[in-house]
C-alpha cells in the first residue's frame, strides 16, 4: 500500500469546494479547518491512509491510541453557501512519493465527488517580525488568481512545500480552479491569528457568515494533532536566509 481511500459513503454534493487542512507551519490549516468542521457539524465520511505517513502512533495517556490519518468531512451548504469537502489529518506523507500519491488520491477523491475548485491553507514565515499577518498566494490559473487577489492576498513568489502547494500545481494539470491562500505567521507555535487571517475571506468565498470570535477553541484540537507535524512547529522562530518555509 502506498495510498488507500476508505469511504462510509460517497456523499452526492453540488460542486463542492475542496479544502485542505493538514498539518504545516503554525498549525494555520489546521486551526482554520478544525475551526469550520466544529461550527458547521461537518460530518466525516471517509479517510486516507498512506505507507508513507510517520511509523509512529500517540497516546491520550488514558489507554487509547491514535494513528496518522488523513480524515474527510462534508458539509451540504444551506441557502447561499457552498457544499465543502474537508481534507483534515494529523500528518503528511514523508517522502517526495507518497506526498504526490497522495495528492493523486485527494485529488481523485474530490473529482469524483464533482469538485472543480481546490483551496488550500497554511503559513507563511517571513524574515521579519509578524504584527498583522498579511496574505499571499500561489494560483492553477488566471481566474484562480483573480479569486485570490480579490480576497486582498498577494502574490507569493518561490516554492510551497507539502500538500498546500502540490495539491494546485498538480490540479493545474487537470484543469481544476485552485489556490493556495497562506497568513504570515512566526511559526513557532498554533497561530489563531493567523487563521483567523485565511477564515475571514474563505468565509466569504464559501457563503458562511461567521464571526470568528471563537476561533481560540479550535487550537485544542489543532494542539493534539501537533505531535505528528514534521516540523511545523518548533520551539524558537529560527532564522534564515532564504524565504521562510511555508506549507
Amino acid at each position: 500500500m502506498v495510498c488507500s481511500v476508505s469511504l462510509l459513503e460517497k456523499p452526492e454534493l453540488r460542486e463542492p469546494v475542496l479544502l485542505e487542512g493538514l498539518p504545516g507551519i503554525g498549525l494555520v490549516a489546521n486551526i482554520a479547518v478544525a475551526y469550520l468542521l466544529r461550527k458547521l457539524d461537518a460530518k466525516p465520511f471517509g479517510e486516507i491512509r498512506s505507507s508513507a505517513f510517520q511509523n509512529v502512533a500517540i497516546t491520550d495517556g488514558k489507554g487509547s491510541i491514535s494513528a496518522p490519518t488523513n480524515s474527510l468531512y462534508y458539509y451540504r451548504g444551506q441557502e447561499g453557501e457552498r457544499d465543502i469537502i474537508f481534507l483534515y489529518g494529523n500528518t503528511q506523507a514523508l517522502t517526495s512519493h507518497g506526498q504526490y500519491e497522495l495528492c493523486g488520491c485527494i485529488l481523485d477523491l474530490a473529482e469524483s465527488l464533482g469538485s472543480r475548485t481546490i483551496i488550500t491553507l497554511g503559513g507563511y514565515r517571513p524574515n521579519r517580525e509578524v504584527t498583522a499577518p498579511r496574505l499571499y498566494y500561489a494560483a492553477s490559473n488566471p481566474e484562480a488568481a483573480k479569486t485570490a487577489a480579490d480576497l486582498g492576498a498577494e502574490v507569493l513568489g518561490g516554492q510551497i512545500f507539502g500538500v498546500a502547494g502540490l495539491l494546485v500545481g498538480l490540479s493545474r494539470l487537470r484543469g481544476l480552479k485552485s489556490f493556495c491562500l497562506l497568513a504570515e505567521t512566526p511559526g513557532s507555535y498554533p497561530d489563531k491569528e493567523a487563521a483567523r487571517a485565511v477564515l475571514k475571506p474563505i468565509a466569504g468565498i464559501l457563503g458562511l457568515k461567521l464571526d470568528l470570535a471563537d476561533v481560540t477553541e479550535a487550537i485544542e484540537t489543532a494542539s493534539v494533532l501537533a505531535p505528528f507535524d514534521f516540523g511545523a512547529l518548533s520551539e524558537k522562530p529560527k532564522k534564515e536566509t532564504k524565504p521562510g518555509w511555508f506549507i
